[in-house]
């Protein structure tokens, strides 16, 4: 049995997401994790990485499986991993900063959740990936001109999420309750 938004939810979610997952999509150090967890408990629903989940599918970290296998193994293992999870809603759900570049993911997403992009500036992101070192990506002479790239890749894709928030530096609290609002006006607005 899927779970629905609890009787706590603010706003009165539950019904209007139906069995829609919310999935958080962004780059590396954009939040989606620790925001997702928060936005979790805000709308009492569960909560998932994707990474995490690769990472215990494979019995890899996903390190190991970028250099064992390859971005495009990778990306194909990631894109199989988020559709199923987006389609055990409803949940929150974080992904990986390259799951949403994939069209199929982009079509499957538009059918079975509310895409919200946290974009945060250039800036906030290379002060947050600085501090961890797994990031295979970055393992780069010069990081940031790696993420500036990254940036101008992705940011037109992620643009084309349901909900934009700025993803900035203030608690994560702050950011889960403006995701929630989005949602619930998001979920107001009538179909085209």
């Amino acid at each position: 049995m899927q779970r629905q938004p609890g009787p706590s939810s603010p706003l009165g979610l539950g019904s209007r997401l139906g069995s829609r997952s919310i999935v958080l999509v962004g780059l590396m150090g954009a939040g989606k994790t620790t925001v997702g967890r928060r936005l979790a408990q805000v709308l009492d629903l569960p909560f998932k990485d994707s990474d995490q989940e690769i990472e215990a599918v494979s019995r890899m970290s996903v390190p190991e499986l970028f250099a064992a296998y390859g971005e495009p193994e990778f990306r194909a293992l990631e894109s199989r991993v988020v559709s199923r999870l987006a389609a055990e809603g409803p949940q929150v759900l974080a992904t990986g900063g390259g799951a949403f570049m994939n069209e199929e993911t982009r079509r499957l997403l538009a059918g079975s959740a509310v895409t919200v992009w946290l974009k945060a500036d250039l800036d906030i992101l290379m002060e947050r990936v600085s501090r961890r070192g797994n990031r295979p990506l970055l393992k780069a002479a010069d990081p940031r001109a790696v993420m500036k790239d990254l940036m101008d890749a992705r940011y037109p894709v992620y643009a084309t999420a349901d909900i934009t928030i700025a993803s900035r530096n203030v608690k994560r609290e702050v950011i889960a309750e403006e995701i929630a609002e989005a949602l619930d006006r998001f979920l107001l607005a009538p179909s085209d």
